[in-house]
């Protein structure tokens, strides 16, 4: 597929994971395969005919792969300082035949590849790995997602991302259960004890009205830190700082 469908296209710092506080450019993908309560993009699930760039122009979708490499190297214009491109979404594994084509155009132009997924598509991301620099690959808890259990596809993908530099990330809120915790850091830990789990405390949004309380977020930090060796708390930073 040579267009795709974006949400918007945005240069700011990384707000969440391992890479908190690197400055990039975002491509949001529109849709997602899930609902998460928890959202705070609910603008990408909708597959919108236009979207904002970088200088809050409209353009219009579906965008095609030339058009969004000029786009992205207008952005980089005298910023340096770029980490990386962020792909986001929503979901962007669900334009997998857009990335395909994408993703090698964008390395070729000196880009280093930063993927945001839910960890939900582990043979459509089979499909992009080796073009990808960094995956940062969600586990979603069901207390937390209101969601079924996903184990079986986050144990796959991240068999996949190990190809990479990959850390995983679990969003936790009140509702938050120990024993899922304890699963994800079980699949986790049977790849690899070594990989890199952030714990996010949830940002109140939409339904969700509170953060997990210090003594619940210190209880799942260590019930993680039983099977793996790196585990770190890191909310969602530009949040805190008033950034998109």
């Amino acid at each position: 597929m040579s267009t795709t469908y974006l949400s918007e296209i945005f240069a700011s710092f990384q707000g969440e994971g391992l890479y908190v506080g690197e400055y990039q450019i975002f491509l949001r993908f529109a849709g997602c395969n899930l609902s998460c309560k928890y959202c705070d993009s609910p603008q990408a699930l909708e597959i919108p005919k236009t979207f904002k760039d970088h200088n809050k122009q409209i353009q219009n979708n579906p965008i095609g792969v030339r058009n969004l490499l000029e786009i992205v190297s207008d952005c980089k214009k005298g910023k340096n300082y770029i980490h990386s491109v962020s792909i986001t979404g929503g979901e962007p594994l669900l334009q997998v035949d857009f990335l395909k084509n994408f993703l090698p155009e964008l390395k070729k132009a000196g880009n280093k590849i930063y993927l945001e997924t839910n960890g939900t598509f582990p043979s459509r991301l089979e499909e992009i790995i080796e073009s990808v620099d960094i995956v940062a690959l969600d586990f979603k808890l069901p207390s937390s997602t209101g969601l079924a259990p996903l184990w079986v596809e986050h144990k796959k993908a991240l068999e996949i991302a190990y190809a990479k530099e990959v850390f995983v990330k679990m969003v936790v809120t009140r509702e938050t259960l120990a024993k899922e915790i304890d699963e994800a850091a079980s699949i986790i830990s049977s790849i690899d004890s070594e990989i890199k789990t952030i714990i996010q405390p949830v940002t109140p949004f939409g339904t969700v009205k509170h953060r997990p309380t210090p003594e619940e977020i210190l209880s799942y930090f260590l019930v993680a830190k039983r099977k793996l060796k790196n585990v770190r708390v890191i909310p969602q930073m530009h949040k805190i700082l008033g950034m998109a």
